[in-house]
């Protein structure tokens, strides 16, 4: 009886860590998947537009996700550049390198060309995944209107308050096993401090193990 209650304990576990969590009120109170949770059923799309379903992505081999807010952001580039460069070591160690952001797949396109990049990027202009991982947020009115007036053209969004906000993911790095499971994650609220390529090439190498 024990044995099977605490099996369909850990089923609603999962089930509810897969299930798409409300947008936050701001980047503060976002509520991300945690080590030990799977990587959502989650489908976007490719630079050209081609659909591409994570838990099938993920299934082929080892996989580093990080989320960023778009190529409009001086300090997702400059992370996308640090990524770029241990990307060859992290291809040594059997894993693969997946962006994720709201930017459209036109955008995306821009992003490969101008930094010459070889890793995947994936759109996620509804925050369908965003949501699914936890990291969607409302950006504040003043925030809303400051990127939107100059270099955010997303879509907005409706609060429950009934204001049209700006949404953005807080920036994250997950990496996951082929069967989906997480066992890394940094995920910070403030989007100017990302994970030293160090450290991610450390988890890297112990889960390489």
């Amino acid at each position: 009886m024990l044995k099977t209650l605490l099996i369909a304990s850990a089923l609603m576990l999962t089930s509810f860590a897969n299930m798409a969590k409300p947008i936050a009120s701001d980047e503060n109170n976002v509520m991300p998947l945690l080590n030990g949770h799977q990587i959502p059923a989650v489908t976007l799309q490719d630079v050209d537009g081609t659909s591409v379903d994570l838990a099938t992505l993920v299934a082929q081999k080892p996989t580093i996700f990080f989320f960023y807010r778009g190529g409009w952001c001086p300090f997702c580039n400059s992370q996308m550049g640090q990524l770029k460069a241990i990307e060859p070591k992290l291809i040594e160690m059997g894993f693969q390198l997946v962006g994720i952001s709201p930017d459209t797949p036109e955008k995306m396109r821009a992003s490969l060309t101008d930094q010459k990049l070889d890793y995947l990027l994936l759109s996620d202009s509804s925050l369908t995944a965003s949501q699914a991982f936890g990291l969607a947020y409302y950006t504040s009115a003043n925030i809303t209107q400051k990127y939107t007036a100059s270099v955010v053209t997303n879509e907005l969004f409706t609060t429950p308050q009934g204001e049209k906000r700006l949404v953005l993911p807080v920036p994250a790095v997950y990496l996951a096993d082929t069967k989906g499971l997480i066992h890394f994650q940094y995920v910070n609220p403030n989007y100017k401090v990302r994970p030293a390529p160090e450290l991610i090439l450390a988890a890297a190498g112990l889960l390489a193990k």
